[in-house]
């Protein structure tokens, strides 16, 4: 029997850096020392008068040095992906639905009344209840596969059995709303946790972001008080104006938009039957590869050419940045030419993959706030696999559009369109345009087409990869295909770096021909 929770957020501040005002006050006074200024030696008045000029200013760096580490639990995955991770700035470990079953129906509750909160429950149940039917069908259809891969990893039936449940409620949790809880490690700087506590007062900031924002700052203020009030004490005067213009006013309604159909309309016509689709790059992309290369070795053309050039950045038989996995890249004044060749794609993937490839902070994207985009219409991505069964397609499409109907129904009683949302499944359809240059689009590519990328961003991966100079291209695959030929093979995993947790699968060998298993 599945027991609905109703999860009420809590934050814990786990690590950070001690006196994270005094460490702004005294890394900008080094600016002007000659020696390292020590934080012990910040007085009152330097607070008042360096602190207060350089953060009002807008000289944020010196904030940067202060950490601040929190453990946070019972937030929803919406408000993971609509805020948390929506920029570049955050470290976080998230507890992965991919990994993990989910025997409970546990989810964060917006505020509304009773009637409403009690036909919230009940849909939740019953999505819950989909999840659970689905991975036990799943785990059926998904097992062949896992018994072949496990024969060729030297699995015994333990573990043959937990990587085909795995792969069950990988696909299962598509049907799960994105209310549900979870919880993770955020780590961000003084300065973004500023961010944040400015960032309340937008109108677009939900009701669940405010809630765990305000526990944030009570945790810090806890430990680290003066680094919350010293900031608060200062004066906005300045800012008065802007400040009233940004968020006095409602730039954004929040209210729901029937006129969304239009944009996906366009959106979806010009993807046309792709997932991702190239929208722009640098023209000439391989003469501005060759030109950068050589502006960093002092080479003219006739000395190196644009074909060589490349070739010393993506070969990996001549870079061997490319072996490793520590992801030097950016600090290497070679790798550093990869920076001037950039891309932009439109690419429409579920809420639940997406949650996924927003973590590639080098990649950003424009993604939609959901209230202007989601309509009465259920618009959801439907996996592979479901479509190959009958039944578990139409159990798939039932629970996905049962939540839908629950989260209309609840608009049409008066709730907001923001509150409502809380019920659309993972599976909703979130279309962005995403753009980065060569340098984060080669990290993202070689993680995302690996077999133990979600088959969604792989899918899209592979379709980008497509679409790119295939000058360029050639030298792009997972990291089995990079290290092949080059590192020390083992006996079962080969070239590739993930030791057990290899794929199963000799990608390395045919790549970019091989069929995904699954």
């Amino acid at each position: 029997m599945i027991e609905f929770i109703k999860a009420i957020p809590k934050v814990k501040l786990i690590a950070f850096t001690p006196k994270g005002f005094d460490l702004a006050v005294a890394s900008a006074r080094t600016c002007y020392s000659p020696e390292l200024i020590e934080v012990e030696s910040v007085t009152e008045g330097q607070r008042e008068r360096i602190g207060k000029m350089i953060y009002e200013a807008g000289h944020h760096t010196p904030f940067q040095h202060s950490y601040y580490v929190f453990g946070l639990e019972n937030i929803s995955r919406q408000f993971t992906w609509s805020f948390l991770h929506s920029h570049p700035f955050f470290n976080s470990d998230q507890s992965s639905q991919r990994y993990n079953v989910l025997d409970e129906a546990k989810v964060i509750v917006p505020e509304m009344n009773s009637e409403q909160e009690k036909k919230f429950k009940e849909t939740v149940l019953n999505a819950w209840n989909a999840y659970d039917e689905l991975s036990k069908k799943l785990l059926q259809e998904v097992l062949p596969s896992a018994k072949a891969i496990g024969k060729i990893k030297n699995q015994n039936e333990k573990k043959i059995m937990l990587e085909a449940e795995k792969k069950a409620v990988e696909w299962a949790r598509y049907v799960l709303p994105i209310s549900a809880s979870t919880c993770m490690y955020h780590a961000v700087s003084g300065i973004t946790l500023q961010r944040y506590i400015k960032m309340m007062k937008a109108n677009e900031c939900s009701e669940e972001a405010k809630k765990v924002i305000s526990l944030m700052i009570e945790e810090v203020k806890k430990h680290d008080a003066h680094f919350i009030e010293e900031i608060e004490n200062i004066s906005f005067e300045k800012n008065k104006v802007i400040e009233e213009k940004i968020f006095g006013e409602k730039l954004i309604e929040s209210n729901h938009n029937e006129n969304s159909d239009e944009f996906v309309k366009e959106f979806d016509l010009f993807l046309g039957k792709n997932i991702s689709k190239l929208r722009s790059s640098s023209p000439e992309e391989e003469k501005i590869l060759g030109e950068s290369v050589r502006c960093v070795l002092g080479l003219s053309e006739k000395q190196l050419n644009n074909e060589k050039a490349v070739s010393l950045l993506l070969n990996p038989k001549e870079n061997p940045y490319l072996l490793e996995t520590l992801n030097c890249w950016t600090l290497s004044p070679l790798m550093r030419s990869l920076f001037n060749v950039n891309y932009v794609f439109y690419t429409k993937i579920s809420h639940a993959a997406d949650s996924q490839n927003q973590r590639h902070r080098g990649t950003p994207a424009s993604r939609p706030i959901l209230s202007k985009v989601i309509s009465r219409k259920p618009d959801f991505i439907v996996p592979e696999v479901m479509k190959r069964n009958q039944e578990l397609n139409e159990l798939y499409l039932n629970a996905c559009s049962s939540l839908w109907i629950a989260r209309n129904e609840l608009i049409d009683s008066g709730l907001t369109a923001e509150k409502a949302n809380y019920l659309l499944p993972n599976a909703t359809s979130i279309r962005l345009i995403e753009s980065g240059s060569l340098i984060h689009w080669l990290h993202k590519w070689r993680m995302r087409s690996c077999f133990n990328a979600q088959a969604e961003i792989w899918d899209a991966t592979m379709q980008q990869l497509n679409q790119i100079n295939p000058k360029i291209s050639k030298f792009i695959g997972p990291a089995c295909f990079t290290r092949k030929d080059i590192v020390s093979e083992k006996e079962l995993e080969g070239p590739c770096p993930e030791g057990a947790h290899w794929c199963g699968v000799k990608t390395w060998i045919n790549y970019p021909k091989v069929k995904r298993i699954w």
